[in-house]
């Protein structure tokens, strides 16, 4: 219900009014009227000239117009004082209360009868006043005022105390960030100001945000407004919060960005969940393979996502090959099946490991440990004697593995031919890599530097070794992931079941294929191959010369292997995958995204590291191995690192040829920003 206003006051000299003059009412005596405009003497001695439309609909009282100067001055002060007192004694929000429900808008004198018994100029201009400064209640609409409903008085009143914290939070943060640079710049302990809990808290989570790159529109005018005056320096929230001591020294920012949780603490929001998966597992009762399997893994390895068993099949082989089933008890579309597809894989990094799964199923229920009975899916692989492929047979049931071997253990039984089901394994990895490379593939083998980190913040130490290489075990692992990835895409395609694949469908040309190692070869093989697609559709993957791959064998690790584990395993429970080509299409441009943000971390953290290390051993020369020569800067490889670094070629010298060998040292390395520059450089 709407009241209407009936406000068409005369105005006439000698009358009281008031008008608006920046956000508040300014009170007046009207010196002259003449056609709708107005001469004013204010009440701070000021004579203007004003429409009178801009009056206030509450005027009067109307005195003698003859009133002289000092006479007129009295009298506004006199109802400036009266009314002052008679706003502190109003409550606005009683009226609110009264009013809300009842009418939508009204004029000031319906909610000045619900006050007062017979208000007069200088009650309804005080009411008027009060409800001008309630705008979190009322909105003036001349010449009546609309009453907000609850809800929209939550959302104003909401929005004001987010107002006035956010004009703390840049008052403070002004004061507290040019404190924090300066105490950077200058290689000194910050003194910051005093801040309670709250406002401190406030400040630490823009930092975050913005170190997260997850800023909301309010959120980068804060920043925006707080850091003004700052340089424009990468990673500066980074910087100022570590600077503070609310991160630490060598914070992992590539996680924050990726919005990557570390650590298992994040699924105890679905612990119900997880008890219930748990309760289906122990309550399964199921056929059990007799296979004698075996898993080769690294000794700390503790997600074991595949196990073997291997024996001639006349002149041919029968590979067995047992792969994990977490999918088995799984919830698709569940609050934690989002969590796990949002954090997408698991992450390797030097200061640790963090798992795409809770532990309790990735190195636990789910992960293939000797003497322990768990779900799997086994695919047997017949093959001929050149390691062609014949025919792929999956199906699902239960295994027990007889030992989980360590790459060194089997290595060294393969060259000892001490124990003949591995040493048939790598006959049969030797036959699959050369029919590989007679297709065309791709191998790269470089050293694998292993970075490693003890202590935390300022006192982390990073270290680097090579990784002992176990070649024959290696080979045989290699073989069989890629055997089971592209031989299970084969039985999908011809079963019509949908899967992600990996494919690479390009041309190589023919000096691509073979086996490299020498770093200048490597890159110029490299620089032939486009990245990997993630796709529906089964296509070639040029590099490793398969028709068709479609990742599976780690699905501990993977959401993508995990996501074509269950289809596989839906196909063989019911006849039909889980999700048909249209779902899993969507699926996949949602998972690429992810994989890629997530991907990220790996890819550039332990190179984070590695720049640690390069930098506290800077002055040391460094072996060096020039790889390229175009252009006006060489790129020089550190095979014992896995890094490239670029320098000016008149560095370098005249003559240059790929493989040449250097030792290097640096003269300025930051591993925040990447920045690497060479000092010296001289020929071996």
């Amino acid at each position: 219900m709407v009241k209407k206003s009936v406000f068409a006051p005369v105005i006439r000299p000698g009358t009281v009014v008031e008008f608006m003059q920046g956000d508040h009412p300014q009170l007046a005596w009207v010196l002259e009227e003449s056609s709708g405009r107005l001469r004013l003497l204010t009440i701070t001695k000021r004579e203007m000239k004003l429409p009178a439309a801009r009056i206030l609909p509450w005027t009067g009282p109307t005195h003698n117009e003859d009133a002289n100067r000092q006479e007129i001055q009295d009298f506004l002060n006199e109802h400036q004082d009266r009314r002052g007192a008679i706003q502190a004694g109003l409550d606005v929000m009683e009226l609110w209360a009264l009013a809300q429900g009842e009418m939508e808008s009204a004029p000031l004198n319906w909610f000045a009868d619900l006050l007062f018994d017979d208000p007069g100029p200088d009650e309804l201009a005080a009411l008027g006043r009060a409800m001008l400064s309630a705008k979190t209640h009322f909105k003036f609409r001349p010449p009546d005022f609309e009453i907000w409903p609850a809800e929209k008085v939550e959302q104003r009143l909401r929005e004001k105390t987010e107002e006035k914290e956010r004009e703390a939070v840049t008052s403070a943060g002004q004061t507290l960030l040019q404190e924090l640079w300066a105490a950077y710049s200058q290689g000194r302990k910050p003194q910051p100001p005093d801040l309670d809990r709250e406002l401190a808290g406030a400040i630490e989570g823009l930092l975050r945000h913005a170190i997260a790159s997850t800023l909301d529109e309010t959120g980068t005018k804060v920043w925006q407004a707080i850091s003004k005056g700052l340089p424009d320096t990468p990673h500066l929230p980074l910087l100022l919060a570590q600077t503070w001591g609310v991160l630490p020294h060598h914070h992992n920012h590539l996680l924050d960005e990726a919005g990557y949780v570390w650590g298992d603490s994040w699924p105890e929001s679905f612990l119900s969940e997880i008890e219930a998966i748990e309760a289906d597992f122990f309550n399964e009762a199921a056929e059990e393979s007799s296979l004698d399997l075996i898993s080769i893994d690294a000794p700390t390895t503790r997600d074991i996502d595949d196990a073997f068993h291997i024996e001639a099949d006349g002149d041919g082989f029968a590979l067995s090959i047992a792969l994990a089933r977490p999918d088995a008890h799984w919830r698709f579309g569940s609050p934690l099946d989002r969590a796990v597809a949002d954090r997408a894989t698991s992450l390797y990094l030097p200061e640790g490991t963090a798992h795409m799964l809770p532990e309790r199923f990735g190195t636990g229920l789910y992960s293939l440990l000797a003497g322990e009975r768990r779900p799997v899916l086994i695919a047997l692989f017949r093959l001929d004697a050149r390691g062609e492929l014949l025919s792929v047979t999956p199906r699902l049931t239960w295994a027990t593995i007889r030992a989980n071997v360590s790459y060194e253990a089997a290595d060294r039984a393969i060259a000892e031919e001490a124990d003949p089901m591995l040493v048939l394994a790598h006959r049969l990895a030797k036959e699959r890599i050369d029919r590989r490379i007679e297709s065309g593939a791709c191998v790269i083998r470089k050293p694998e530097p292993v970075v490693t980190v003890t202590g935390q913040g300022a006192q982390a130490v990073v270290d680097i070794t090579l990784k002992e290489p176990c070649p024959l075990a290696e080979l045989v692992i290699s073989e069989f992931m890629i055997l089971a990835n592209s031989g299970l895409a084969l039985w999908a395609r011809d079963h019509g079941v949908p899967l992600l694949h990996r494919t690479q469908d390009i041309a190589l040309p023919q000096e691509a294929a073979g086996i490299f190692t020498e770093p200048a070869e490597i890159l110029r093989s490299v620089k032939l191959l486009l990245p990997p697609a993630l796709e529906t559709a089964p296509k070639r993957h040029a590099a490793l010369a398969v028709p068709a791959y479609a990742p599976i064998t780690s699905p501990l690790r993977r959401y993508t292997d995990f996501i074509n584990m269950s289809q596989v395993s839906s196909q063989l429970l019911t006849g039909q995958p889980r999700l048909d080509t249209e779902a899993l299409d969507h699926l996949a441009i949602q998972l690429g995204t992810r994989i890629r943000a997530v991907s990220a971390v790996q890819r550039f953290w332990p190179r984070y590291w590695k720049l640690v290390y390069l930098a506290r051993h800077r002055k040391s020369l460094h072996p060096a191995v020039l790889v390229e020569d175009t252009g006006p800067m060489a790129t020089l490889a550190m095979p014992q690192y896995q890094i490239n670094v670029r320098a000016p070629r008149k560095l370098l010298g005249d003559k240059l040829y790929p493989g040449q060998r250097f030792q290097v040292s640096f003269s300025r390395i930051d591993p925040l920003t990447n920045e690497i520059r060479l000092a010296e450089v001289f020929e071996d």
